[in-house]
């Protein structure tokens, strides 16, 4: 174990003062085999060569990556390559694995698959596995174990198949678990720029709208085309033409008024953007409804 700036090093698993790397290292553990030993907190710390998946079945952790901290509830799987500073306090109710494995395992099982390889490059937290998603892991694991710790013909051969099948599983799911917080944080934005258009003094640029959401112009558009199938010039438009329908049937404001209601410079441009997506001149359309 080395010391630097307060921050833990080890070689070989956290607490083994005295572990070595090895190429070929592979080691399968309870989750409360070694943190009962530490009062269940495992310090901020790092291991130089070694990837870890925490496969978490029961009870609740807190998890710290760096400077953040989360709180992490089973079922959950935790994927922490080497160098990655963490850090776990568990309820002492907790169960579940550790798989420790030396890096170069994986390296040279995807040699020639750097997209699988880069999955593991950052650390990952995986909360949203479906139940038979997570069964199929655990089974995957159940028979890591099986090989690791039996006498089995060929026995390396058949680890390297099941590390194989675990790792491709563990990389769909992260693709996965992506791009459904993907997805999310697309409907996040897409109902504040809802919010922002009902709210805004127009005219505001698109560009503005999007500053004040902290993406990119093309970003917002990409967002309004796949959620509403329009752009967010026609989401804005849209909203105007609503707003501009309630004043023609509830209110006696004469157009050039109800335009300068919702900021138009010049009431024949509001008119001509009337029309265009309602197929009716304002006063056309007031008189439709009295009609």
């Amino acid at each position: 174990m080395k010391q630097e700036s307060n921050i833990l090093h080890f070689e070989g698993l956290y607490g083994d003062d005295f572990g070595k790397y090895s190429s070929e290292y592979i080691f399968l553990e309870l989750i409360a085999t070694r943190s009962q030993n530490f009062d269940w907190n495992i310090k901020p710390h790092i291991h130089a060569q070694l990837f870890q998946i925490f496969m978490v079945q029961k009870g609740s952790l807190l998890f710290q990556e760096s400077t953040q901290k989360q709180e992490l509830k089973a079922p959950c799987i935790i994927l922490i390559p080497p160098t990655k500073l963490h850090g776990l306090v568990y309820t002492p109710n907790v169960e579940g694995y550790i798989l420790t494995l030396s890096e170069s395992i994986i390296e040279d099982i995807f040699k020639t698959s750097n997209t699988i390889w880069k999955t593991f490059e950052e650390i990952h937290l995986l909360t949203n596995t479906e139940e038979e998603e997570f069964d199929k892991i655990q089974r995957t694991l159940n028979n890591i174990e099986a090989e690791l710790f039996g006498e089995n013909p060929e026995r390396s051969l058949m680890l390297r198949a099941y590390l194989t099948q675990l790792f491709i599983s563990l990389h769909r799911l992260t693709n996965q678990e992506e791009a459904q917080k993907g997805d999310s944080m697309m409907m996040v934005h897409f109902r504040k720029f809802q919010q922002m258009i009902k709210k805004s003094a127009y005219p505001k640029s698109i560009p503005e709208f999007a500053d004040e959401l902290n993406i990119t112009p093309v970003h917002l558009n990409r967002i309004c085309r796949t959620i509403a199938g329009k752009s967010a010039i026609e989401l804005i438009h849209q909203n105007i033409i609503i707003e501009a329908q309630k004043y023609l049937l509830h209110t006696s404001y004469s157009v050039s008024e109800i335009a300068y209601l919702l900021k138009f410079e010049y009431p024949n441009y509001f008119a001509k953007l009337f029309k265009k997506h309602t197929g009716l001149t304002p006063l056309e359309f007031r008189q439709q409804d009295r009609r």
